[in-house]
This record gives structure tokens, sequence and C-alpha cells, in this order.
């Protein structure tokens, strides 16, 4: 079966582009919007609102497969691509895309995207948002040709038994980290709530104070919202950098910061995404290292999670075989094609670091479905609720497709295969 026509729809994706490095410089927001200039190149403001392209391949048959093309809130730092902008890109779609897809043999899902992902131009691969997008085209245009889930295409195509369980979810609240917990805990979500503390001023202190505070807080909002005992969500908060910055990339006052951190989350495991950004990816295994056994020399539960620098697949690799941290999160827009997503989670769980397969706010409904069977198949510890930063929307995006999935495979394979 061929692609019989290719059409690529600019359209608009769930949150917004931001300045990373504006932002941590103290960049104030007015109402919804930062004041002051963007510091990362290709910004005209700190806060742009976010694109996306659509991908869609009719088929012989007449159905379509559709993949989104979307690239993570804070594009262009971190080793992360420029900015996606539709304006930009979908000449250069239309030019060397569309001939290459129109009249393609659907084949193999990991032989068709594998060829794209490795196709270059002028010595550069397409930018991460293209091969993300093209890939979950690629991944739906082969389940449709073969009656199948996608799910079950991942399963098929990495000689991966057939689970059909729920992963755990992961939420994150945006700067609504009060109203957002409260929403989560009555939602019980496995793991919250992220909290955004992305400026130290307004959000972590200058000595940590006020991260300490709002994890007092959102301890005992668990217990008082919970319905049962047995609720005992892991609590994850993503910092950004910021602990690195309060005690200038002093490693040993980062740890011992973090494992002062236990006894506010009391009998609550607690994972800080991102304590320290080094700004070069070798600095931070590194640091991130160095930061790992001091805990572990303390003999403290508190685990960290790798986001920063921590891109690609081979990233990822780099990171897991330096032990550079408890977890790594395997942000999907950043690897490219889908099928680097797949394998990084099959990376992590074969050498012993947790997996936690996120993405961005930035994304859309489509490239989240996606990433719904992806985790399915790969079992990385936990998925992220997304797209959007409202909490309810992409939580419900997420459990929902993931209840359908496990109820279709429940039927053609039993409970477990």
């Amino acid at each position: 079966m061929k692609i019989k026509n290719v059409f690529f729809v600019p359209g608009k994706s769930a949150f917004f582009f931001d300045d990373q490095k504006a932002v941590r410089k103290g960049a104030r927001l007015d109402g919804f919007i930062y004041e002051g200039r963007p510091v990362t190149r290709g910004f005209t403001t700190i806060r742009q609102a976010g694109e996306c392209i659509s991908i869609v391949l009719e088929i012989e048959n007449g159905q379509l497969a559709v993949g989104d093309c979307a690239a993570v809130q804070y594009s262009g730092v971190g080793g992360r691509d420029p900015l996606f902008l539709a304006d930009h890109y979908l000449p250069f779609m239309e030019r060397e895309l569309k001939p290459r897809l129109t009249g393609m043999e659907i084949e193999q899902f990991r032989t068709m995207a594998d060829r794209f992902e490795n196709l270059t131009f002028d010595g550069q691969k397409m930018h991460t948002a293209i091969r993300y997008g093209l890939s979950q085209a690629l991944l739906d245009a082969r389940a449709l040709a073969e009656k199948k889930l996608k799910a079950e295409i991942i399963c098929e195509e990495y000689k991966l038994p057939v689970i059909p369980e729920r992963v755990k979810i992961f939420a994150q609240s945006g700067d609504e980290r009060y109203l957002n917990a409260d929403k989560m805990i009555l939602k019980e979500v496995d793991a919250l709530p992220h909290a955004l503390i992305n400026n130290v001023d307004d959000k972590l202190g200058q000595n940590g104070e006020k991260l300490r505070d709002y994890l007092r807080w959102l301890v005992k909002r668990i217990k008082k919202l919970r319905r049962s005992a047995n609720y005992q969500p892991d609590i994850h908060i993503d910092v950004y950098g910021t602990i690195g910055l309060i005690f200038d990339s002093n490693l040993d006052k980062v740890a011992d910061y973090l494992f002062s951190l236990e006894r506010e989350v009391e009998d609550f495991n607690l994972y800080i995404e991102g304590p320290v950004d080094m700004e070069e990816k070798y600095q931070q295994i590194e640091a991130m290292a160095a930061i790992t056994r001091k805990l572990r020399a303390l003999g403290s539960r508190v685990k960290i999670v790798a986001d920063e620098h921590c891109n690609t697949l081979e990233d990822i690799k780099e990171f897991t075989d330096a032990r550079a941290c408890h977890m790594i999160q395997i942000k999907t827009p950043d690897l490219g094609g889908i099928q680097n997503v797949a394998e990084s989670n099959l990376y992590c769980r074969q050498y012993g670091v947790e997996a936690y397969q996120g993405g961005t706010c930035n994304e859309t409904d489509i490239s989240t479905l996606t990433c719904v069977h992806v985790a399915v198949a790969t079992r990385p510890d936990r998925i992220l609720a997304k797209p959007g930063m409202g909490f309810d929307e992409g939580f419900m995006i997420v459990n929902n497709e993931m209840e359908r999935i496990i109820q279709v495979l429940k039927m053609k394979y039993g409970e477990k295969k």
C-alpha cells in the first residue's frame, strides 16, 4: 500500500514558546506576557504563541494518517533546536518532503522513520519538530495499513510483549501550583505536581525556603483531600536549575539542600528535576553524577531527574551510562522521530535508570495520542499528562486514550501476554 497524497497544515499548539534564558534572568510577568527583551535567538518577544504543522498522509485505501510537528516550550536553549515557526518551515517541507513521501510504499514503521531521521540537508538533519511529526504520521500510516493499533505496531517491531496495563501518569501544574495540585489529588494522579519552579525570587527563594514551604503545604494537602490513605503519589518538582543558582553551583551544597527536603515530604517519594543547569552537556553530566553520588553517600531517598542537555537518544544513553541521575525525562519532541522515544524508554529500562516519557505543554492532541501508544508498548515508569498548562485537558487526553488502548488489547490478547 502506498501514500497517495500529502498535506501540510499549519496550526496552533497547546501553549506558548518562552525564552527560558530571559525568564531565568528575572523577566517579570505582566498579566500573561513577560516584560522585557528576549535573550534567545529567534524570539521576538519573551513569550510568543506556540505553533505546529500537521502532516496528513492520504493512503491508497482512502484513510488519512496524521502526525503533528511540535516543539518544546523552552526552544532554542539547553542544546535544543531553534523556534519552530510554521511560515519558516512550510516551504522546506513542501519542497523536500512532499516529493519524497508521495507515492512511497508503506513499509515497516522503523524502516520508514529511520530513513527520514537520517536524511540530511547541507549536513544537517531536519528540525526535531519535523522528524517528530513525520514519524507520528508514518506510524499511523503503518497501523492503518495493517489494521492494528499503533501500540501493537511498536510491540511487533521491537519484539515486545503486549501488556495491557496502565503506565503511571505524571501531571504538571504550570504556575497554578496550588489550585491544580488540588485537582490532581482529587483525580488521584500517580505523580505530581511539577510546580514550575523557574524563578529564584518568586518561587524557590534565595535560600530555597519557598520550595520548602510549598512541599510542606503539598503534603498536608494530599493528606487532607485524598479519599484513601492508599493514595500515595510521587512528588515530582521541576526547578529548572534554580537550586544551582542559589548555591553558585556548589554541588555539595545542592545535594545537602536536596537531602534536607526529605523531612518536608515525610513518607512520600520526592523527585527533583533539573537541580542545576551547567549550560553544557558534559559539564551537566558530571555535575548531575556528582549530586547523585553525594545523595547516595548521605543515604538520601531523594531522586534527581535529568532534563536539560539530555535531548537526543545519544544524550540519554550518555546520561544513563554515567549514572548521572535516578530518572531521565525523555522529552519527546526533542528526540526527533518517535522511534527514538521508544528506544530511549527501552534503554533506560535495560540499564536501571527510571524512564519518564515526558514532553511539553506546547504539544498537540495528535502528538500526545501517539505518545500514549508508545508508552503502553514500551512501559516507561511514567508518562506526562499533556498538552497544555491547565492539567485537566491533558490528563483527560492521556488517561482516556490509555484506557481505550488497554481495553482493545485485552480484547485481542487477554489480560496479559
